[in-house]
């Protein structure tokens, strides 16, 4: 009888399989990469719940990248930093770019030329308050369909909301269903629980401009990209709820934001 048990018990937990995460880490203040992780430094929280990481894989991959920027009546004063991100494009890697303010506008999409990408930002036109969560949710929703590497939406913003008629965990449902990871960067803090909360449950990173240029001697686009191309992907024991209270937690001393999106 107790060997029965115990057999049942074997096939039980045999049949649990693992689960996929792409994992990214990365200290809050700099935006900084973490790239020599171990899989015993990290714990998976599914709904509180300790999970086992049974392995830990970083690699560096290139990236599609959807380029969100603010429009807005103050979207000027980020505007120069996407054409140092626009300068950080690699062979295959693509950008669309989006402008955004009470309305997203597609102003280009996928491309590798740089020049095309430039152009596009020339015709720029401001006003209206920032709506980055309707925004982001259309962007989403079937912009990257010609996308072949891994898709990513930067969203470049002065770090202002206003009324979208989204919400947040609409977005972040909608992301992982589409395999996106977001990226905000942003000029001022007010939205910045809002701005972690998008990147923690997308596997994305975010990025205070006015923490990361401490840091820095140049523009951050350089930074931004490498943390955007780094990842992790674990595999952890069993199936997870992959609910809203999925955390990832590292033990290594520091301050990290760490970060996950579901693989299939």
């Amino acid at each position: 009888m107790l060997r029965t048990l115990a057999a049942l018990l074997l096939l039980a937990t045999s049949g649990r399989g693992a689960t996929k995460l792409l994992v990214t880490v990365a200290d809050q203040k700099s935006g900084a990469a973490v790239a020599d992780l171990q899989a015993a430094e990290f714990t998976v929280l599914d709904d509180r719940t300790p999970r086992k990481v049974e392995a830990a894989e970083f690699s560096r991959t290139p990236v599609d990248v959807m380029l969100l920027l603010d429009t807005s009546l103050v979207g000027g004063m980020v505007r120069p930093l996407a054409d140092d991100f626009i300068a950080q494009l690699q062979a295959k890697e693509q950008m669309a770019i989006i402008s955004f303010a009470s309305s997203a506008d597609l102003i280009q999409d996928f491309t590798s030329s740089q020049d095309l990408l430039h152009r596009a930002l020339a015709g720029l036109k401001y006003g209206n308050s920032p709506r980055a969560l309707d925004a982001l949710y259309a962007a989403i929703d079937g912009g990257f369909q010609g996308s072949a590497l891994r898709r990513t939406a930067l969203l470049l913003t002065t770090g202002a909301e206003g009324p979208s008629r989204v919400s947040d965990r609409e977005v972040v449902r909608l992301a992982q269903r589409n395999g996106v990871s977001v990226y905000p960067v942003y000029a001022v803090g007010g939205e910045r629980s809002l701005f972690e909360s998008l990147a923690r449950q997308t596997g994305g990173a975010s990025f205070n401009l006015h923490d990361i240029r401490k840091t820095l001697t140049g523009p951050p686009g350089a930074r931004i990209f490498e943390t955007m191309r780094s990842a992790y992907t674990l595999t952890v024991s069993g199936n997870l709820s992959l609910g809203d209270k999925l955390k990832i937690e590292v033990a290594r001393p520091g301050k990290w934001l760490a970060s996950a999106l579901p693989l299939d």
